[in-house]
């Protein structure tokens, strides 16, 4: 070891003599003696000034008492200790030295936490589990699995199995807020309707307020329930959420549609077509207002619209296909049902309404046809067995269509115009004990729909035709409490009391009905302006536009299926269905469309074999008459 210790010169003592440098030299074989001092002393200088000093190192040892030169009493001296060794060598044998900042840190390192995990998960209980939770979490990916495992479950009815699964979804992703909407609507559709709104509040908690489909979800919801204002404000926050939700926009002016603010809606749906742009829900919308207002060539152009905006809509393409239904056009109605099921091959709406339309203008073969394809590619859905049903009762026998009826109402027990079709069904065949016990298995569903209304409303009928008049009366009340607007009912229950020579009671009836009747007052001259946002090159059509308003339409929409399909077998509503085709149909179809083809090519279906595929073995069993009545 050196060290380099500057030193006064004895011999020049002048000031400008600089300090000169000594070295010392440390014999390697003394490293392994015991620790030594070093002393450096500051030496005075006698003559001179303080600056005039003298450094001197001295190595002092402290177990031979060696120096290199005595410390006089009045030296300062400053006194730098080496670090002590931790093996002394082979003088001392295996005996440690520690220094002392090594003892001081491991003093400090026992009393810090951070060295012992297992006190720092004890020292809270709160963040052991929330550290848990972290590790338990599953991966992101997750999520989208399991919103697709419930949505598998709910359909196949397992409600409870999907409950479960987006229960666990929420503990996981509270932020996200598509569990919280499929749960809604899982709710929803087993009528827990307090539970599904809880799940919608708290959903609307958990994302801040800035998750729209929460928000639209719940005010469909509040709006089924009849709570008309708080629809109002829930869509209203939707659209705040997020303006571009063109669901809450169409929803809303539904909403208003039905409650008779027709400017209301239009303005709701002019915004929607603002700020979400081209939307074939909300042009499908507008047409159908048009049509209602009797401007039927402006309802093309919107349907027109609908479709461009989205070729592949089949609601937009059936309900032009009803506008020109309503117009009895029938060969362009085929026409854009084609189109239908070219955009959405296996839509169940598409193959029944086409049915339904074939089968009421006399093409028996080919709407049994279209329906049972519809069955096939939808093999859970009960309307076409119920469709299927009443068109064999009207054209074939009773058993068998009692057999799909009862195949219809196993697949959806709570689907209510299954049950009242039967029931209608019976009443016919004479079995009123039967009628009625389908009838109340209706209601006990939800007695509060339109359906229930048109349950009470066949009831009382039944009723009045076994002369329970009184029965009958509280029948249609109760209908009309429901449903006020049915012009069907309120005509019903005029002709009875007519019929019991009460001509007083029977014009206060039907004073009441003109009395209490909505008012829908649709203005025209609204079209001008909206048009021109749409397309300003219109001069064409505007040409072309009826801004009349359409004739007292007394007769409210009752062509349903039931009454549409099965009125074969009572000749009064053998006359209407008669008198809704007219005598300008074509029975060829003349279109081109080869559905034998399309079935081959674009759903693998044999059309040879789909009568195999829609009876069971079980139905077969009451097709050939081993079943009775219900």
């Amino acid at each position: 070891m050196h060290f380099l210790v500057p030193t006064s010169s004895s011999s020049s003592p002048s000031p400008a003599n600089t300090s000169s440098f000594s070295l010392l030299f440390l014999a390697p074989e003394n490293l392994s003696k015991p620790p030594a001092k070093i002393h450096i002393g500051i030496h005075g200088v006698s003559g001179h000034s303080s600056k005039n000093t003298s450094l001197c190192a001295v190595v002092d040892r402290s177990s031979s008492n060696v120096s290199s030169r005595k410390e006089s009493p009045d030296e300062e001296v400053l006194v730098v200790r080496r670090p002590l060794l931790e093996n002394s060598g082979d003088d001392e044998g295996d005996k440690t030295y520690p220094a002392k900042i090594d003892a001081g840190l491991s003093k400090i390192a026992k009393k810090m936490p951070i060295f012992e995990p297992e006190r720092s998960e004890s020292s809270s209980s709160s963040s052991a589990a929330a550290v848990a939770r972290a590790q338990e979490k599953p991966l992101a990916v997750n999520l989208d699995l399991s919103l697709y495992r419930a949505k598998f479950l709910a359909r196949s009815f397992r409600y409870k199995d999907a409950e479960k699964i987006l229960e666990k979804c929420i503990a996981y992703w509270p932020e996200d807020g598509r569990p919280y909407v499929a749960l809604g609507k899982i709710l929803t559709k087993q009528t827990k309707l307090s539970e599904a709104r809880t799940v919608y509040e708290k959903g609307c908690q958990a994302t801040q307020g800035e998750n729209a489909y929460i928000w639209q979800c719940w005010a469909v919801l509040e709006n089924r329930l009849g709570n008309v204002r708080r629809a109002r404000e829930l869509f209203d926050a939707a659209t705040v959420a997020d303006k571009k939700h063109v669901a809450a926009w169409h929803g809303w002016a539904n909403l208003e549609i039905k409650q008779g603010n027709i400017s209301k809606a239009r303005n709701l749906l002019a915004k929607g077509l603002k700020f979400c742009g081209r939307n074939e829900y909300i042009y499908q919308t507008l047409a159908l207002l048009e049509a209602k207002a009797g401007r039927y060539e402006q309802a093309r152009y919107l349907f027109k619209q609908a479709t461009i905006s989205n070729s592949k809509s089949c609601a937009s393409w059936l309900a032009w296909a009803q506008l020109e239904i309503q117009q009895e056009r029938f060969p362009a109605a085929r026409k854009l049902f084609e189109k239908a099921v070219q955009a959405s091959p296996k839509n169940r709406f598409a193959w029944h309404v086409w049915g339904v339309f074939e089968a009421g203008i006399g093409n028996v073969e080919r709407g049994r046809k279209l329906l049972k394809i519809g069955h096939v590619l939808n093999p859970r859905d009960p309307v076409l067995l119920q469709s299927l049903g009443l068109l064999e009762y009207k054209h074939s026998s009773a058993n068998l269509a009692r057999a799909l009826l009862r195949r219809a109402a196993e697949l959806d027990p709570r689907h209510q115009p299954v049950w009242i079709a039967w029931g209608w069904m019976e009443w016919k065949e004479g079995n009123t004990t039967t009628a009625r016990e389908l009838y109340q298995r209706a209601l006990s569903i939800d007695a509060s729909t339109e359906s229930a209304a048109r349950c009470l409303q066949a009831w009382g009928v039944l009723e009045q035709r076994a002369g329970n008049l009184s029965a009958a009366r509280r029948l249609f009340r109760s209908s009309l409490n429901i449903n006020s607007q049915s012009y069907v009912t309120w005509m019903t229950w005029a002709q009875l009391e007519e019929d019991q020579g009460d001509s007083d009671r029977a014009e206060e009836i039907r004073n009441l009905y003109f009395q209490q009747r909505t008012e829908v007052v649709d203005d025209a001259t609204w079209v001008t302006g909206f048009l021109d946002i749409i397309d300003p090159a219109l001069d064409t059509v505007k040409r072309l536009l009826n801004f009349g308003q359409n004739s007292d339409n007394n007769n409210s929409q009752l062509n349903d299926t039931l009454k549409y399909m099965g009125g074969a077998k009572d000749g009064q509503s053998s006359q209407v269905a008669g008198s809704s085709v007219g005598g300008r149909e074509d029975t060829e179809t003349g279109s081109g469309f080869n559905l034998d083809a399309f079935l081959r090519e674009k759903l693998s279906l044999d059309p040879s074999k789909i009568e195999v595929n829609l009876d069971s073995q079980r139905l077969g069993r009451f097709i050939r008459g081993k079943t009775s009545g219900a």
